[in-house]
């Protein structure tokens, strides 16, 4: 049984109201019907330019909004039909990378407050085992001790995003959704980020969703490739079947228009 299993999964945007007051002027299908599954210690890479869709997908498989039709099921639980009690219980076991690391951290928090906060919320520990948890999840990351009193604007980008990766993990979750992580820093940072991913993956068995519009990110780092465009997936397949015997004409040109990069 796959980890996750999402069925004929839609998501519409009503396009505002008219200007004649004729109520709303029509609709945008962000997400067209898309089925695909993850299956447990893999990375699906999800890869197309903005606007296809990729970051709506990874918000309604996580359920951070509801979809407008369709099914996600965790380990075989329905996420849709879940009580919310139920649904707090199994979002410790998903959770997600903010694309921008400078706005997906409080400023006015200190990052053992930002780290410990998933902890607080799910786990009873006390300080002392709370702030060894923190510290250690910050050596996972590659940052020191010292990072525990600092506030998030003391750090520059890549270390941000250590931190938000560091927070993701608190929970040891099964599944992460990395949404566009890399895409907001310079490339040898990015690149950094990236080996650390891959590298925690090995450690921690980790699942991944990773959304991305560089094919080759996705290429080093996935076992599968999801190509969206326009709110529809048009091709998925292995890593190497996608990238060496592209079988949609979109799939092709994204494959010739991203320049290599160094990971």
């Amino acid at each position: 049984m796959a980890l996750v299993e999402v069925c004929n999964l839609t998501k519409t945007f009503p396009l505002g109201e008219s200007i004649f007051g004729g109520g709303a002027k029509g609709e945008v299908r962000a997400v067209d019907d898309v089925s695909f599954d993850i299956h447990s210690g893999e990375t699906l890479g999800l890869v197309g330019e903005s606007g296809s869709g990729k970051s709506t997908l990874g918000r309604l498989v996580l359920r951070l909004i509801e979809p407008t039709s369709g099914s996600v099921r965790f380990e075989g639980r329905d996420l849709l039909s879940a009580r919310p009690r139920e649904m707090r219980r199994l979002r410790r076991h998903m959770q997600i990378i903010f694309q921008d690391p400078f706005g997906s951290l409080d400023p006015r928090m200190r990052v053992e407050d930002v780290i410990a906060e998933p902890l607080i919320i799910h786990e009873r520990l006390n300080h002392a085992a709370r702030r060894a948890r923190v510290a250690e999840l910050l050596r996972a990351v590659g940052l020191d001790e010292s990072a525990l009193r600092r506030f998030p604007h003391e750090f520059s980008g890549g270390q941000r995003q250590r931190v938000g990766i560091a927070r993701a993990l608190a929970l040891r979750p099964k599944l992460i959704v990395a949404d566009e992580p890399v895409s907001a820093l310079d490339v040898s940072v990015g690149a950094q980020i990236v080996n650390l991913l891959a590298q925690l993956q090995r450690e921690f068995g980790l699942t991944y969703l990773f959304i991305s519009h560089s094919m080759p990110v996705v290429r080093y780092l996935a076992t599968r490739i999801a190509v969206m465009y326009r709110g529809k997936i048009v091709e998925i397949g292995a890593t190497e079947q996608v990238t060496q015997k592209p079988a949609h004409p979109y799939t092709r040109s994204l494959l010739q228009a991203t320049p290599e990069v160094a990971v």
